[in-house]
């Protein structure tokens, strides 16, 4: 008996073990390969399943950021019922939702493991190569390609740049920590590594969602460093370099000003581009909404309604779309206003788990922003890459966040037998260093 329980803890172990490394797989793999990803997911999935017992489960589920996400899909689960389009595409629709469903699991896997960091570094490393793919491929025209712009040497250049800008704020708060202690040469280091992130933003390929996220990025670096006094010193860094940036680079301005001709195009011609599509996107989302309001059209329904909306128009007004470009409007035109509200909820959930100052917290914060802002012009936690990459940032991040705090809460905790105190407190100095 005693060695039957022996053996079955063993290979609890040895699971749990090859759940955090898998982990670590799907971090690498997601810059570069989609279907790499998924498989590994996948083989993700089968190792962590057997480890988490039913209390685990039950923990981060009764807890906002781990249950959210389950509600939410619960209620796309529920919305299958009153959509008017085919089971398939019911189906397909509530596939997007699906991902949501692993944020519990990674809560409580790394709330217990102590990998967690090892997840960030793979993620960094492959970004890193990335970085180096993307400059090759841009100054070396040999090496570019085929079908992708110059510079993207994978994938697309949405998710590079977000990757890219991910990466360097992480960098920057690293690199301030080590600064003030005993670590400027490393420091000087990642500060290097994180301006060569932002020039290949810049120089290489732009992502104009990106360009929207970018300040409020840095106002989160300086508030972590130095509070409000680091808010003014990030905006009138960031107006600094965007200056400089303005005036260095010719594709940055024509990128910018590209933007801006297509809005003008818009209110005063016909003519079908990128900012005129996910314009028109958005107003037909409001008319589509406003017919189903509170419980929306149902699951899946969100080409159907647009073929609907779009019969018989002309110009950019005749393109129809199963994604809105829009994550509010994405779940609103499936939800209506009540998934709207959870989806806003488990933004604000995971928003306030990340509350803490360690090194952890800060990136699961900037996952977290980087995903509501630019959410309010794609569907990125319907799209593969974006959603996974967001769900494993909060999941990674929020589990060593909970780690900590547990840590921390038993440290302190009352002796047995002791007197009770109304409230037992934190010291000022506590921090998340798990990285």
């Amino acid at each position: 008996m005693t060695m039957t329980l022996r053996a079955k803890t063993l290979d609890r172990e040895m699971l749990a073990q090859a759940a955090d490394y898998l982990a670590v797989g799907v971090a690498v793999s997601l810059p570069w390969s989609t279907s790499a990803s998924g498989i590994l997911i996948a083989l993700w999935l089968l190792a962590t399943l057997p480890t988490l017992d039913w209390a685990a489960a039950q923990r981060e589920i009764a807890i906002f950021a781990g249950g959210l996400p389950v509600a939410l899909w619960l209620l796309a689960a529920v919305g299958m019922l009153w959509a008017d389009v085919s089971w398939s595409a019911r189906l397909e629709g509530l596939g997007g939702y699906h991902r949501l469903l692993a944020i519990p699991l990674l809560l409580a896997q790394f709330r217990r493991s102590q990998r967690g960091g090892y997840v960030f570094y793979g993620f960094l490393a492959s970004a890193t190569c990335l970085l180096a793919a993307s400059w090759a491929t841009a100054l070396i025209p040999g090496l570019a390609v085929a079908g992708k712009p110059p510079g993207v040497p994978v994938k697309d250049y949405v998710l590079q740049s977000e990757i890219f800008l991910l990466c360097a704020i992480a960098l920057g708060a690293v690199a301030c920590d080590l600064w003030r202690g005993h670590g400027r040469r490393l420091a000087a280091v990642l500060f290097a590594l994180a301006a060569l992130f932002v020039v290949n933003i810049a120089f290489v390929i732009t992502s104009r969602t990106v360009l929207l996220v970018a300040p409020f990025l840095a106002v989160m670096l300086g508030w972590r460093q130095l509070r409000r006094k680091g808010i003014l010193v990030a905006m009138l860094a960031g107006i600094a370099v965007a200056a400089g940036l303005w005036l260095a680079s010719a594709h940055l301005r024509e990128r910018l000003l590209d933007s801006a001709h297509e809005l003008r195009a818009y209110f005063t011609s016909s003519d079908i581009s990128s900012t005129a599509m996910h314009l028109e996107f958005l107003r037909e989302s409001m008319r589509i909404l406003e017919t189903a309001p509170v419980i929306g059209h149902g699951t899946g329904s969100i080409g159907e309604e647009f073929r609907r909306a779009t019969a018989g128009q002309t110009g950019v007004s005749s393109v129809a779309t199963v994604n809105p470009h829009n994550q509010i409007f994405a779940v609103g035109i499936e939800l209506g206003l009540v998934g709207v509200a959870v989806l806003l909820a488990m933004w604000a959930a995971h928003a306030v788990l990340f509350r803490d100052r360690g090194i952890a917290s800060f990136i699961g914060g900037i996952v977290v922003v980087q995903n509501v802002i630019s959410c309010f012009f794609n569907s990125h936690l319907f799209d593969f890459s974006q959603g996974w990459l967001y769900v494993f940032g909060v999941g990674v991040a929020g589990g060593m966040v909970l780690r900590e705090r547990s840590r921390v809460s038993a440290r302190y905790a009352p002796l047995p037998g002791a007197p009770r105190l109304a409230e037992q407190p934190v010291p000022a100095g506590a921090r998340n260093d798990d990285l």
